[in-house]
Formats: C-alpha cells, structure tokens, sequence
C-alpha cells in the first residue's frame, strides 16, 4: 500500500453496540462479510448481486425468527 493509499475501510452495522458485529467491503467485483472479533480470519465473498438480494431479503422480514419454526 502505498504512503498515500488509505487501508480499506471495513463497515458494520449502526446497530452494533458492543463493536462485535459482522463487518464487510465492497472491492470491484465482489463484497467481503468477515466477523469483527476475529478480523484476520477467514472473510466471506460474495457477488454485488448475491449481497443485494440478502440485504433485501432482510429488509422484507424473510430473516426473521419464528420461534414456532425451531
């Protein structure tokens, strides 16, 4: 990296209150999911396509735990 380049900046959740969360980046091609407490471990890759649908997936409530469901 050079003197003038800036690390990546990894992003998590405004809802995280501890500071433990998931995190990801978006690169060129892909997004990158890791989890904040071990940020040098393995990080998940996922297409900008694959990532919108989760997220959208999310938003409209088909992450939701039904209790009756476990």
């Amino acid at each position: 990296m050079g003197e003038d380049e800036m690390p990546p900046l990894w992003r998590k959740s405004s809802f995280s209150q501890s500071g433990d969360c998931v995190e990801w980046i978006y690169s060129e091609t892909l997004v990158h999911v890791r989890n904040s407490k071990d940020p040098s471990g393995h990080a998940l890759e996922f297409t900008h396509s694959e990532w919108q649908a989760f997220i959208s997936g999310v938003k409209s409530g088909e992450a939701d735990l039904n209790v009756e469901d476990i």
